[in-house]
């Protein structure tokens, strides 16, 4: 498999441009907008929306494998084109049970993962007793689309419930099918980790990490984190279940909680590269981009293991309408020692976006040096 066909061409596909020149694989995208930071590394762009079936039919004639940097994908669509033998990495069946969050919950419940109490809103007749049960706050989640905090909202009391959910469908025609809610968890720690299985089956794992969120969108990860060795080997063991039990073929991110007792309870599953291992480019013998690449090209799987004592991730986010290239303070986070600033060329920032993320290396495992460094890092990097 050596033509690789991605849908989606945000920093994710960009990201696997350097490993795609190592494993001598050239990279098709399907993306909407000239102005996608993967268009500039592709070897050919078909522009149309990640969603599109029709675009992917012709992506699928120009490549071997197609795999995802997203999942806004229209499984039903694409399955017509699996049926006539287009190889997708992962596998549709193993997007499917993913894809609506409220489905990965019952998938991860039934295969014995712990998981927070949940249920649909479509499914419930007393949405009070069913509330009072579970408890204030609770966490109202989109069931499609949500990322990087879109989609999910912390719930103090019903009648704000019943407010945030006549805005919702008010404003976007939303009925109460496309929510799910939770049991707030009160964790201690956010952790995650990335895995990535193989054509054979071979599974491979990287560090345990921590992964620090500011109204929900991640802003730092430590690698490893700072756990126990039983927990490290829990948070394993529920990779292993989840990518043998979908079958997958390419690279998951996991993300978890860890409560103040010390039990851990799976989040949500990213069926792609993920932010929580960027720190891999600079840290880690073999990225996760190249280990996606490996696996869905039928490549053996690299080695998985941090190259030095740790590292702290940092993301880069908008905090401004602007065109800005902010190339000053991008100068001075690079002057930090052992830093590897990289910017993801977007031509718009905006609050939250995600325009680029700098890894620091460390010498040791120290919680407070990697704290301070990315203090620094976002000293330099917000105003004031």
């Amino acid at each position: 498999m050596k033509r690789v066909g991605v849908i989606g061409g945000g920093q994710l596909a960009w990201m696997m441009a350097d490993a795609a020149q190592k494993l001598g694989v050239e990279l098709i995208v399907q993306t909407p907008s000239v102005h996608d930071p993967a268009v500039s590394i592709a070897q050919e762009t078909i522009f149309a929306p990640v969603d599109d079936a029709s675009a992917t039919e012709i992506l699928a004639q120009k490549c071997d494998v197609i795999t995802f940097e997203n999942e806004f994908v229209n499984l039903n669509a694409l399955s017509g084109l699996a049926q006539q033998g287009v190889c997708f990495r992962p596998k549709l069946e193993a997007l499917a049970p993913l894809l609506d969050k409220y489905y990965q919950r019952c998938y991860l419940r039934d295969l014995g993962l712990p998981v927070p109490q949940f249920f649909a809103l479509d499914e419930v007749e007393n949405l009070k007793s069913k509330i009072e049960y579970l408890g204030f706050p609770v966490v109202l989640k989109s069931r499609r689309h949500g990322y990087d905090g879109q989609g999910t909202f912390i719930i103090q009391d019903f009648a704000s419930l019943e407010q945030k959910l006549s805005d919702e469908t008010t404003t976007q025609t939303l009925n109460q099918s496309l929510f799910l809610l939770e049991e707030f968890v009160p964790f201690e720690r956010e952790l995650a980790i990335i895995a990535a299985r193989s054509v054979e089956g071979e599974i491979v794992t990287y560090p345990v990490v921590e992964t620090q969120q500011e109204q929900q969108v991640c802003r730092r990860v430590i690698a490893p984190a700072e756990i126990t060795p039983n927990q490290v080997a829990e948070i394993e063991a529920i990779a292993h279940t989840l990518l043998n039990s979908l079958e997958v073929v390419g690279i998951f991110g996991i993300e978890l909680f860890l409560s103040a007792d010390g039990k851990v309870l799976v989040n949500e599953i990213a069926p792609r590269t993920h932010n929580s291992g960027h720190f891999s480019l600079d840290a880690c013998e073999t990225s996760q981009f190249e280990q996606h690449l490996r696996a869905v090209c039928g490549f053996p799987l690299g080695n998985p293991a941090l190259q030095c004592a740790g590292a702290v991730m940092v993301n880069l986010l908008g905090y401004e309408n602007s065109h800005s290239d902010y190339q000053s303070q991008r100068q001075q986070i690079a002057e930090i020692p052992q830093a590897h600033v990289h910017w993801y060329g977007k031509t718009e920032s905006r609050p939250g976006r995600k325009l680029g993320h700098v890894t620091v290396l460390l010498d040791n495992q120290n919680q407070e040096s990697a704290y301070s460094i990315a203090h620094t890092i976002e000293s330099i990097w917000y105003p004031r």
